[in-house]
């Protein structure tokens, strides 16, 4: 009986975090009063509780998501208009891009996923500590990976709240002892390496029982290379310079309630160390690869014919991942979000929630980024800034790259392109292709992950599925007074450039269903991240430093050290796989240098995947990049004015700022007044 109460407790009191209000969410395991040795005892029942503890995954838990649970998704590099500030002003959850960007929010809005964490992490814990009572597995080795599938998501939880809250209390893997007073288990903020280190055992340990690959019913659950990598991913934020040697006022006042750091003082090469060779664990389980399609010599407007990059060897003549001779790059680098792939087809995803997202899900990102011919809100956007950091098609810079003053200010003389901007437009639809007639040559002869990523004015937008013709394989302008252009409603895009990435050439929004639009397995984890984390993990070290890393598990000895091979490694079949060159031997020598080529790889190749908002934030970037004014179009021209329309501005309407409260997200008053050891976020209140 005693175990009884034991779990009914924690449920209730929430483990010190929860609202005594809260209802057990595994009621139905309990109707009967059973015991737990009951509930572990059959396997229905056990099955089902560790079901309940990755449910808590989706919707404000997802990696990838719509605004309306996640608006990390919307860093400097996408917006949303939708929400503007009269918007549903009711309802703290429904958050405008302004606010969000401007940090005025309170304490009090998008809660839901510290709560919805740590009710995981106690499901989690509970069955770690009682599934091995159960008898009622086919054998012990699937038993160990029942255990291990909950040790993994607990970790994982853990993970979610320490990119966005910072330091958060880890709570006694046995539980809490009820018979303790209140005062006596209140729980405090641990340090951020103890965070993460706890975060990298557990997915040590959770990686000894998973299997290296799962069936088709169970691509949701994690496999051995999904613990590794969010292991490296963990160690990775550890040794980036937000927790590593910090010593800025902002780490000087995140304190526990004892006035102790929680962020790290003390700078340690070793810990990029670490996270390289977490990076490698995964590389060297040879299970995971950039998924390439081969060359398409057919040509129809929904899949278009190879776009064959310009000549530069040895890449032209030398198959993937060494080239890209034998690979269409636009194609698969747009088959991999878009839906083309299923979660099993896809080689280099390597965690995913599959269909569990929640109602935010990507597909209703998809329907805020389609225009309005296919009945979609036209309200997904992309800043100028992000559309000049993809590379031109021979891997040179844009023109005009990062050549507002406002930008010549804060970047390195290395970031600016002074070429002025190309002027003139497109005169049919086969000299620069894949761009039809009337488009700024701005967009000309650009990269292919451009293409696949990018909406521009004048895109065409296949729309196989709309049921009426002239809606079909339609070529969109988004000039003020056309059907997308700058209107006196919500339904316009606030730069004049929208969101390809994740688009099907099937979707549609036709009749309000969102089914019309193709599902699309979440990009949580996968390869391509892996392999630029590797990179630069090895870039941050000293060069001629060697350290000696053990494998995850113990059965070798890495040699970690600033190689510019192994560097290459990481980032090279990444830019292969997109059709542009590797990067010059200058670049790999200069460690500063290759910084700033590395984190504009992750923006481009990464982008819309929830990554940039806390890269920012762990490069102790985000005061500078959120703080420049977002540039676009000039949306208040007409087409008659085409020239002035592609004439960057800045966004009247489109806010960029920077405060210290925003490193991280404010925890609630009401979590802090249930746990009175537990310390605000500097820049926060208290509700005093």
């Amino acid at each position: 009986m005693k175990k009884i109460i034991y779990i009914l407790l924690i449920a209730v009191l929430g483990i010190g975090m929860q609202s005594c209000s809260d209802y057990l969410d595994s009621d139905y395991i309990f109707n009967d009063r059973e015991t737990i040795e009951k509930v572990f005892n059959d396997r229905d029942k056990t099955d089902q509780w560790l079901a309940t503890a990755f449910s808590y995954l989706k919707d404000h838990c997802a990696d990838v998501c719509s605004k309306g649970h996640i608006p990390f998704n919307f860093a400097d590099d996408m917006y949303y208009g939708d929400r503007d500030v009269n918007y549903d002003a009711s309802n703290a959850n429904a958050l405008s891009y302004n606010s969000f960007k401007e940090g005025n929010y309170d304490e009090n809005t998008k809660q839901e996923a510290w709560t919805a964490c740590y009710r995981g992490i106690r499901q989690a814990s509970v069955f770690i500590q009682n599934v091995d009572m159960s008898t009622k597995f086919d054998s012990e080795e699937e038993k160990a990976d029942y255990k291990a599938q909950a040790r993994f998501v607990r970790a994982y939880y853990y993970w979610i709240l320490l990119r966005r809250y910072g330091p958060i209390p880890l709570l006694p893997d046995e539980g809490i002892d009820f018979t303790d007073e209140y005062d006596e288990i209140a729980t405090p903020r641990s340090p951020y390496d103890v965070c993460a280190e706890y975060i990298s055992n557990e997915m040590l340990l959770a990686a000894k029982d998973l299997p290296l690959r799962r069936g088709e019913l169970s691509s949701a659950r994690p496999t051995r290379g999904a613990a590794l990598a969010a292991r490296a991913q963990a160690l990775l934020f550890a040794a980036s310079p937000l927790a590593n040697g910090n010593n800025d006022d902002f780490a000087q006042q995140l304190v526990d309630d004892k006035g102790n750091r929680l962020l790290s003082a003390d700078y340690s090469e070793e810990k990029w160390a670490k996270a390289a060779a977490a990076c490698k664990d995964v590389i060297k389980l040879d299970v995971y690869r950039l998924y390439t399609t081969g060359i398409r010599t057919t040509d129809s407007p929904a899949e278009p014919a190879t776009i064959t990059p310009p000549t530069c060897e040895p890449y032209s003549s030398l198959p993937f991942p060494e080239g890209w001779a034998d690979i269409d790059p636009f194609e698969s680098y747009r088959s991999v979000f878009n839906g083309q792939l299923d979660e099993m087809s896809n080689p280099e995803l390597i965690f995913t929630r599959g269909q569990n997202i929640g109602g935010e899900n990507i597909r209703a990102m998809v329907v805020h980024q389609l225009p309005r011919q296919a009945t979609g809100w036209n309200t997904h956007g992309l800043t100028q800034k992000m559309v000049d950091a993809y590379y031109m098609n021979d891997g040179s810079d844009c023109a005009g790259m990062n050549s507002e003053p406002e930008y010549k200010a804060v970047y390195p003389r290395e970031m600016w392109n002074d070429r002025p901007r190309e002027t003139g437009f497109t005169e049919n639809n086969a000299d620069y292709k894949p761009l039809d007639a009337g488009v700024s040559l701005q967009y000309a002869n650009r990269e292919p992950r451009f293409y696949a990523s990018v909406a521009y004015n004048g895109t065409r937008w296949y729309l196989g599925n709309e049921s009426q013709s002239v809606n079909k394989n339609i070529q969109v302008f988004n000039y003020r007074g056309l059907k997308n252009g700058y209107a006196n409603t919500m339904f316009w895009l606030r730069t004049g450039i929208g969101v390809m990435k994740y688009v099907h050439p099937d979707d549609t929004y036709e009749n309000g269903n969102i089914n019309n639009a193709r599902f699309k397995p979440e990009p949580a984890i996968r390869y391509a991240d892996i392999l630029l984390m590797y990179a630069e993990a090895l870039n941050e070290l000293t060069p001629g430093v060697n350290y000696d890393i053990p494998s995850w598990d113990g059965a070798m000895t890495y040699q970690i050290s600033r190689d510019k091979e192994e560097m290459r490694t990481g980032i090279k079949p990444v830019r292969m796989r997109a059709g542009v060159p590797d990067f010059a031997d200058d670049i790999y020598s200069d460690q500063d240098k290759f910084r700033i080529y590395l984190k504009r790889e992750r923006m481009i190749e990464l982008m819309g995947e929830g990554k940039r908002y806390y890269d920012l934030r762990r490069w102790k970037d985000a005061p500078r990049e959120e703080s420049l004014p977002v540039y676009g179009c000039n949306t208040l021209m007409m087409q008659g004015d085409r020239e002035q329309f592609h004439t960057p501005v800045a966004v009247w309407n489109l806010s960029a700022t920077f405060s210290q409260k925003m490193w991280f997200w404010p925890i609630s008053h009401s979590e802090l007044k249930r746990n009175k050891r537990l310390t605000q976020n500097p820049g926060w209140t208290y509700n005093d």
